[in-house]
């Protein structure tokens, strides 16, 4: 994209401009962050996949609550997302 001059550029033009820029970095910011959350997710099931790298014989209640401690930071997540819990309308 060309940048306009501002010397000889009407203001709405610059502004239009700007708006434009704006509005691109956003969604190129928004696609990034969009990205970093599917990777995130992919991670985790890979990971629940294999059982959270724990073996059935040693399973114990630190395990529970590990389990429950990743548990609630993804509700506060999906509540957040889907207007749920304290996130409700």
């Amino acid at each position: 994209m060309t940048r306009l001059n501002p010397i000889t550029t009407p203001r709405h033009q610059l502004r239009a401009e700007k708006a434009a820029r704006n509005k691109e970095a956003a969604l190129n910011a928004f696609i990034g962050k969009k990205a970093e959350i599917d990777e995130a997710l992919a991670r985790l099931a890979n990971l629940s996949d294999d059982h959270f790298n724990a073996h059935p014989d040693e399973i114990d209640w630190g395990h529970v609550g590990t389990l429950e401690h990743y548990a609630s930071l993804l509700k506060r997540i999906t509540d957040s997302a889907f207007n749920e819990g304290e996130h409700a309308e």
